[in-house]
């Protein structure tokens, strides 16, 4: 049907009821009207303006809910010219895709430089013509509107990570020659800043950042992206210095609360682009990770000591589940001593996982512990851990008549698993040992991180038997206060504490008071890392209980340690549960 101009104006709900879009043709003639509404109305909601004023009024009025414009350059009152370059003069309706109704020949190329989309000859052609220049016309602008509306982040207005990549690519298809940088710039604990002063604060922090980074860009003949919540991307032709990209942004950020904001930037420079676009900034975040506690620089740039150190993190990635099947990973057993007799005695052992690769050979665990915490593979290695040494415990138990205490690291990502309590009574009773006989060690920083879940699945643990150490006590003081109230039975002092207290010069006030008040709590504490005749005496004076390091005896090997156990044994050299 054809709507008269003076009819009530379309609303954009009722269009999506109708489903049909709706087209302004502005044609004077009576028969060009009645032409183009034969080959359109079945497929659309139309409006006819006989005049150039009344299409201008229409389109004002209506401008959100019309779809396309078709217009005749010859009307009685305004030149079709005047009125598309009124159209793309607006603010508010340039955006409508205009196509011209001309039998004028010179006039199509004109209408096209103005800003026209399309052209419709006159006479008419064949109406699937019409029909398919329409609607293609349509489609190709409401898809560049959909574009328009999510390629930008509507907070910052920096492009959005997926058109950002997209871009980027682009932008190397043409400039080949070009050496380029891709920056990642991270808002250092942007968490605590919304925490601090509130999400309205935070945005606002971040729309500052979003502009300075901006307008950086464009000097520098990049472009900006804000890839998620507090990380920004850029990728520009290769500068040698950004720390004035850094400063600018970071007074930008500073502008509303000054000194308590710090931009963390890692940049990998001369990217190589050979490889994808994303992972060129995933080592610019690799960089940008190596600063993430250091308070004394805030640029980090990504080296070949670095991409060696990926390839090598990489390769141990690819390797963990061989290594578990083919059992690469070997239980080491370190002793642990009772100092408190004249002649110290083995109380147990404390379980320690090494690698031994077969094309690597030794890989350290400061190298591959960390790496499986952060890829989520911990828990199946701590599995591994606590199965192979239940089986030792087991087999030990039978051959010497007595259960030997061994201690296991369950993480943090252990400890919130609902079920691990059933789960290691389970491993128990398949080798034969007591719940006791498995102590669990689970670090000072996982109580303080997720205290009220750590704290329930101990007193699980707790009540099912199994002993619990706090290991790496006295690594975060905030415990201290606490300590009283946690559900623990063993407290193992940080290595570095006991380090930093007894070298030359130390100060052991904070070592004595934590002996102190172990003491004073009745809860048994372990020194670990205790490597020198002076250590051990001064820890056995001021009342430290048990032992573990390289003075008695190094990790390992279950066959080593097994005979080391039988040394003491013959020797009644141990002191545990028979």
């Amino acid at each position: 049907m054809i709507e008269d101009k003076n009819n009530r104006a379309q609303t954009p709900a009722d269009r999506v009821r109708t489903s049909k879009r709706r087209i302004l043709i502005v044609e004077d003639e009576p028969i060009n009207q009645q032409i183009l509404a034969a080959y359109l109305e079945s497929d659309y909601e139309l409006i006819i303006a006989d005049s150039g004023e009344q299409a201008k009024t229409i389109i004002e009025r209506e401008n959100r809910a019309i779809s396309l414009i078709l217009l005749d350059l010859n009307l009685p009152d305004l030149h079709g010219l005047d009125i598309l370059r009124w159209i793309k003069a607006g603010s508010t309706f340039s955006k409508i895709p205009v196509i011209v109704m001309t039998s004028d020949g010179e006039a199509e190329v004109e209408s096209l430089n103005i800003g026209a989309i399309d052209f419709i000859t006159k006479p008419y052609p064949l109406p699937k013509v019409v029909q398919a220049r329409v609607r293609r016309t349509i489609e190709l602008s409401e898809g560049r509107d959909l574009i328009r509306e999510t390629e930008r982040d509507g907070l910052t207005g920096l492009y959005t990570r997926e058109y950002f990549f997209r871009y980027a690519d682009q932008f190397d298809q043409f400039h080949k020659d070009t050496p380029m940088d891709a920056l990642i710039l991270d808002i250092n604990h942007f968490h605590m800043i919304n925490e601090r002063f509130g999400k309205g604060y935070a945005d606002r922090l971040l729309q500052r950042v979003g502009r300075a980074l901006y307008d950086y860009a464009n000097r520098s003949g990049g472009i900006a992206c804000r890839r998620n919540a507090d990380t920004f991307l850029l990728y520009c032709p290769h500068g040698s210095d950004y720390a004035d990209a850094v400063e600018t942004v970071t007074a930008a950020a500073c502008e509303e609360e000054p000194g308590h904001v710090r931009i963390r930037v890692g940049v990998y420079a001369n990217v190589d682009p050979s490889i994808d676009m994303e992972l060129r900034f995933d080592r610019a975040k690799s960089a940008a990770d190596l600063i993430k506690n250091d308070y004394t620089t805030c640029i980090a740039t990504y080296d070949n000591d670095l991409h060696e150190k990926e390839i090598y993190e990489e390769r141990l990635l690819e390797d963990f589940h061989d290594a578990l099947v083919h059992k690469q990973f070997k239980v080491y057993f370190q002793p642990k001593f009772d100092i408190r007799p004249e002649k110290p005695l083995l109380c147990g052992a404390e379980a320690l996982v090494r690698w031994v690769h077969p094309v690597l050979g030794f890989v350290s665990p400061g190298a591959f512990v960390p790496l499986f915490e952060s890829n989520g593979l911990v828990r199946q290695l701590d599995d591994y851990v606590w199965r192979e040494t239940a089986a030792c415990q087991g087999r030990w138990k039978k051959k010497f008549g007595r259960e030997i205490p061994v201690s296991v690291n369950v993480s943090r990502v252990d400890a919130l698993d609902p079920d691990l309590a059933d789960m290691l009574c389970r491993l128990t009773e398949a080798n034969g040992i007591s719940n006791s006989a498995l102590h669990l060690e689970i670090t000072e920083s996982a109580y303080t991180d997720d205290a009220k879940q750590i704290i329930s699945t101990v007193s699980k643990l707790r009540e099912k038997g199994f002993v619990i150490e706090m290991d790496d006590f006295g690594s975060g003081y905030s415990s201290i206060s606490m300590i009283s109230t946690l559900p623990i039975d063993v407290m193992k002092l940080d290595r570095m504490l006991i380090v930093n207290a007894l070298k030359e010069q130390g100060n052991i006030r904070m070592l004595k008071v934590i002996i102190d008040m172990a003491d004073s709590l009745s809860v048994p504490l372990i020194a670990e890392g205790v490597e020198t005749e002076e250590q051990f005496k001064a820890l056995k004076d001021m009342g430290c209980e048990m032992i573990q390091g390289y003075y008695f005896a190094k990790p390992m090997p279950e066959q080593d340690f097994e005979q080391y156990l039988a040394e003491k044994h013959q020797n009644n050299g141990i002191v545990t549960k028979g």
